[in-house]
């Protein structure tokens, strides 16, 4: 009898030691990260983007975002700046052998749709929530795909036109200053056309400027800014009767452009040397502009066309690969870049627009003020045709070349829009079907 006392005895205690020791506890019954193993504090996390690439913008994430980030958390981060092209074909690589060495993925909606189509990304939908945030909405829509949590909604840019305020003493007859400013129905690209036209007859020299260099981003104006404009679509129509009437019209304003633009790759040293009174180029390669002479430009939103006011929403986002090797870790490092604190800082500095609704009702005033109207003056346009940068993979620089090779032969050769786009047209459309997507 003492015997089997004793041996309850010993069995009680053994069962309290190990309830105490937090061996067996209830919250450990629910995984606390999409079924990934609890882990310790790495060493280093790997974060390979293909945002916020240029030296000035690494030296940013590197000195003031990482530095910081390690202070609250005791984390280190290196940091992989790295082509769209070079990021998928590691990824692939890693994910195919089981050897994956990246924690954290910046990329556009378009790569990490892609990337999820291949069964690469992590389900984020069982993460912590971010607390202290509010995701705006369309984001947080196209961050969830086939109701997966594909991404983390990051950064937001688009595109826009800049203003030397000197070019409104140039407008043509029916067109105002309120006009361009509030992008109404009068902005048409008929009247940028005259426009244009009257600002060279008045200073001698074309007056309008694009990034049409080797590493400009005019494509973006070409396929998600004219094409949308004139023809409804970024592809689909890319041979129509309508695409033809928007070459004629570029082959028109060209000669209004200056003939620098196929050598600029951003605009914002063309407007702060006065080269041109009007550019079209992303937010953040305008900047410097903006904040070097905040009183001499304004931003716009772009021309509408016969069939709406055509422009790129840019969204970036943070995901976290399949068999990420620190997942808890990773998510720590996507809850600081998205506070609404942290999303200021990059708009401060690289001119990424936020994603959380705390951080752009705090936009501060001043030069990124001017940005920001801009932006939403154009993102609030009734007559917006909004596109996406289509999601082609490994096929994104063949669906640019297209674009870019139409130019070159219909603008700057001269060449019959209609012969150009007949022949370029069905290359274009194979991309799409090759890649197993609607062609937008």
């Amino acid at each position: 009898m003492k015997k089997a006392v004793l041996s309850l005895f010993l069995i009680g205690v053994l069962a309290f030691a190990v309830v105490a020791s937090g061996c067996v506890s209830k919250e450990e019954t629910t995984p606390t990260t999409s079924e990934q193993p609890k882990e310790t504090t790495p060493a280093k996390l790997i974060w390979v983007s293909t945002q916020l690439n240029p030296p000035e913008e690494r030296a940013f994430v590197q000195e003031v975002l990482l530095s910081e980030f390690k202070k609250e958390t005791g984390i280190d981060v290196e940091f992989i700046a790295i082509s769209y092209t070079d990021l998928a074909t590691r990824l692939e690589a890693e994910e195919t052998t089981g050897k994956v060495t990246i924690d954290v993925i910046g990329e556009l909606h378009g790569g990490l749709d892609y990337f999820n189509s291949k069964g690469w990304l992590m389900d984020l939908s069982n993460m912590p929530a971010l607390s202290g945030r509010t995701f705006i909405s369309t984001f947080e829509k196209y961050a969830t795909i086939g109701g997966k949590k594909v991404y983390v909604p990051w950064m937001s840019a688009t595109y826009v036109m800049v203003i030397n305020k000197k070019a409104f003493d140039y407008l043509p007859d029916g067109l105002t200053k309120d006009d361009v400013m509030k992008g109404t129905e009068k902005w048409t690209y008929d009247a940028f056309l005259a426009w244009a036209k009257k600002l060279k007859e008045a200073t001698g020299s074309p007056q309008v400027g694009f990034p049409a260099g080797p590493k400009g981003l005019f494509v973006r104006f070409l396929h998600g800014y004219i094409y949308p404009a004139y023809t409804g679509y970024q592809a689909k129509a890319f041979d129509s009767p309508e695409a033809v009437t928007m070459w004629n019209y570029l082959k028109s304003l060209w000669p209004y452009v200056h003939p620098a633009s196929t050598t600029w790759d951003a605009m914002s040293d063309p407007l702060l040397k006065g080269e041109v009174l009007i550019a079209w180029d992303h937010t953040a390669r305008i900047k410097n502009a903006i904040e070097t002479r905040p009183d001499d430009f304004v931003v716009v939103p772009v021309p509408r066309g016969p069939k709406g006011r055509g422009f790129i929403l840019v969204v970036a986002g943070l995901a976290i690969p399949q068999n990420a090797p620190n997942p808890d870790a990773a998510w720590k490092l996507i809850d600081y870049l998205t506070k609404p604190e942290t999303q200021v800082k990059v708009l401060e500095k690289v001119g990424f627009f936020p994603t959380v609704k705390e951080a752009s009702g705090a936009l501060p005033a001043g030069p990124l003020k001017i940005l920001a109207e801009g932006v939403a003056a154009q993102s609030s346009t009734p007559d917006a045709v909004v596109a996406m940068i289509p999601n082609l993979g490994a096929k994104g620089g063949e669906f640019k070349a297209i674009y870019k090779e139409a130019f070159t032969r219909i603008v700057l050769n001269n060449e019959d829009p209609a012969t150009v786009t007949k022949e370029l047209g069905p290359k274009l459309k194979g991309l799409f079907e090759e890649v197993g997507i609607e062609v937008p």
